[in-house]
């Protein structure tokens, strides 16, 4: 391992043109490497980079030309990259990132990796993310690691040593922090809808927004509710204080929160996950990965939609023709939560967009179709609530129609009988 000053950095001596470039996402952006990638990359010669799920300022439309960039889809800042024409696309479920990893179809010659400093054992923790970090340094031919002294020393799997590492680069700068979404009565109103699917004791599966946050705040009532999910926010931290999160009954990591990254704040989620034996994270294939989630039961999985047809088919990735999400993790979930014994998995998000004026529950998708209708279970607005599962297509019709805002309902109702002859 080769320790470099910050300001002595120069890529050059280890990326090659033509290299793929994979950098850890989200909060676990390894800030200093990421801008000098951007600063560099005329010298480099031409490289490819892969972006997740990003959140900085770092990569800018204009300022990336030479780097080749892929993603999985529009979240965060990806999503001006995506219209720009800067960034390409590749549809892909959570589970299957590892596997392209190791397989060469997500390019992994260079891994990027923000870690804590090192414990009494000299092991660097992944700090913010165990997702897919491990999986890329195993990959990868160089391994450049941000040793930031900010981040936490959460307990995780994969951590690394110095035998792990061949550039490592010290800094002490402020994380990257996702505050939690501020919550308003029409997200409350959806949760409320929610309420009765979630029972006690069971494992959830939350992602971040405003819904989310909503949902999480009803739950004081709760009692030894467990978590497994790929990602958690500040908001956890109070229902672990509070009680309402034991794990107590979860089949596997009892006692213990699974996740796969850290979105939060510094002054909450990451003090609260520094050396914290009640959250551990972990990668990819237990988070996200069937032979794992199958022996949760009560697993309910709560996740989001830009749009929603009359039969149930989801659509979580573009609205008006612009990528503002991603397949991500939702089809893996939605699936596990089905094979559950008294599992659920909810699609929960409002029933028009811009001041009511755009409809949400279309009669067709506007975009692709990210989780089919045969895998869809509840559908939730702020209109109420309604179990898919088992319907036939004309009762769909006329349920998703019931939860449509009424300026709409009129319209789908009318596109319904030409479609369907409901």
């Amino acid at each position: 391992m080769i320790r470099i000053d910050p300001s002595s950095l120069d890529l050059r001596e280890w990326i090659r043109k033509g290299d793929h470039i994979l950098v850890a996402q989200g909060t676990a952006e390894p800030q200093t490497l990421t801008e000098k990638l951007v600063e560099q990359r005329a010298e480099l010669g031409g490289v490819n980079t892969f972006l997740c799920a990003m959140f900085s300022g770092t990569f800018q439309p204009d300022a990336v030309d030479g780097l080749g960039l892929r993603g999985i889809g529009g979240v965060g800042t990806n999503r001006r990259l995506i219209k720009a024409g800067r960034m390409r696309v590749i549809p892909a479920h959570v589970s299957q990132i590892p596997a392209f990893i190791e397989s060469g179809a997500i390019g992994c010659d260079v891994a990027f990796v923000q870690v804590s400093p090192p414990d009494e054992n000299g092991r660097y923790s992944l700090g913010l993310a165990a997702d897919y970090t491990r999986i890329a340094v195993d990959k990868a031919r160089i391994v450049i690691v941000e040793m930031n002294q900010q981040v936490p020393q959460s307990l995780c799997d994969g951590a690394l040593t110095e035998a792990d590492i061949d550039v490592l680069v010290e800094t002490d700068r402020p994380l990257l922090e996702l505050p939690s979404a501020a919550v308003g009565d029409l997200e409350r109103q959806i949760a409320a809808h929610v309420d009765r699917f979630i029972p006690d004791r069971a494992t959830l599966q939350v992602g971040i927004g405003a819904i989310p946050e909503a949902i999480i705040a009803m739950l004081s009532s709760r009692k030894d509710l467990g978590i497994h999910s790929g990602m958690v926010g500040d908001s956890i931290v109070g229902l672990m204080e509070s009680g309402v999160v034991t794990n107590a009954y979860k089949e596997i990591d009892p006692g213990v929160t699974v996740s796969g990254v850290l979105f939060g704040t510094r002054d909450k989620l990451y003090r609260f996950a520094h050396r914290n034996p009640a959250l551990r994270l972990k990668p990819i294939p237990y988070t996200h990965g069937t032979a794992v989630l199958s022996r949760l039961s009560r697993f309910i999985s709560v996740n989001s939609a830009v749009e929603v047809d009359l039969t149930g088919q989801v659509n979580a990735e573009l609205a008006g023709g612009d990528y503002v999400g991603a397949v991500g993790g939702q089809v893996d979930y939605v699936r596990a939560a089905g094979q559950s014994p008294g599992g659920a998995s909810i699609i929960a998000f409002p029933s028009a967009a811009k001041g009511g004026t755009v409809p949400r529950i279309v009669a067709r998708l506007g975009g692709p179709v990210t989780t089919a209708r045969a895998d869809v279970d509840i559908i939730a607005t702020e209109n109420g609530a309604v179990r898919l599962r088992g319907l036939d297509l004309q009762q769909r019709v006329r349920a998703m129609i019931d939860l449509a805002a009424p300026d709409h309902r009129e319209a789908l109702a009318r596109q319904a009988r030409e479609m369907y002859g409901t």
